[in-house]
């Protein structure tokens, strides 16, 4: 049964892998989020200058100046090298968040959703609570309570955003515990925390995984607009929320400086996007032949 099992679950990700690949823009936006992991994790080799050194007699370079692909800012560092070693930030925060958010949602929907009573009455509570109040200003109160940093951002946004995960992991358990295998784990006396865990979350992963790679985008769309109000990153740090703040101030008369970071973000944001629409598509059971 168990080498069956495991083909089984072989063969359904094989399944969900070719129908992935037949979607353009997904791949592209994959082939995008495997170049900017890359760039991010040799940030040191591919930059020409540390992000943080300043050159007081070379203020406002325009693009294509020599030394300076794309120019520098308004200390003389050198925009394409924030670029690269922001990236290595806005794709950390992006993990972080969402990994701390759906490991907060997961476990509490999954509570919620077996147990049901007033366990499921207390964090559907909470959780409806929490929905009342705008995503975003909800993260800038915690964030103005806490004080400006890019872990307390980090921190605000996982602690709005596990309700989501939380909401639809109870859905799934709803669905699925009364099926007959939870039944029959039952009857051999698996323990509750098996069931939960073992029994029914892979079966509910599917919207969990979508739910995680749009989750990415978001959190660094919030994290950037935290920074780009000032209560995210700080100077002299690369991200590019924070360069994209610095660089409005000068949109006339050097627009590199926040068109840049707003094509990186824009650019970052969309690949994720299409990656997630990508995996519903292909995690959609209704969609197979």
């Amino acid at each position: 049964m168990d080498n069956t099992s495991q083909q089984q679950k072989r063969s359904l990700w094989i399944d969900v892998w070719a129908r992935f690949k037949k979607n353009r823009l997904a791949m592209i936006g994959l082939c995008v989020i495997i170049f900017l992991y890359l760039v991010a994790l040799f940030a040191p080799v591919l930059a020409p200058y540390p992000y943080d050194k300043m050159n007081l007699t070379n203020l406002y370079a325009s693009p294509g100046s020599p030394g300076h692909i794309l120019g520098t800012d308004e200390f003389g560092r050198d925009v394409l090298s924030r670029l690269i070693y922001g990236a290595r930030i806005s794709l950390t925060v992006g993990l972080v968040v969402v990994g701390m958010a759906s490991a907060i949602g997961v476990t509490l929907g999954a509570l919620a959703g077996y147990y049901g009573g007033w366990v499921d009455s207390l964090i559907m509570r909470i959780v409806d609570f929490l929905y009342a109040f705008p995503f975003f200003i909800l993260a800038i109160t915690i964030v103005a309570i806490l004080g400006p940093s890019l872990y307390n951002a980090m921190f605000a946004l996982a602690l709005v955003s596990w309700i989501g995960y939380a909401r639809m992991v109870r859905g799934q358990f709803l669905a699925l515990k009364q099926r007959e295998f939870v039944e029959a784990a039952k009857a051999v006396g698996a323990s509750g925390f098996r069931i939960m865990f073992v029994h029914l979350l892979p079966n509910a992963l599917g919207p969990v995984i979508v739910q995680m790679s749009l989750g990415v985008a978001g959190a660094i769309l919030s994290a950037s607009g935290l920074s780009f109000l000032g209560l995210g990153a700080q100077p002299p740090t690369a991200e590019w929320g924070a360069m994209l703040n610095a660089g409005k101030d000068y949109i006339r008369s050097a627009p590199h400086l926040a068109t840049y970071p707003g094509l990186a973000i824009m650019i970052t944001v969309l690949a994720f996007n299409f990656v997630g629409d990508g995996l519903r598509d292909a995690l959609d059971p209704k969609l197979k032949q």
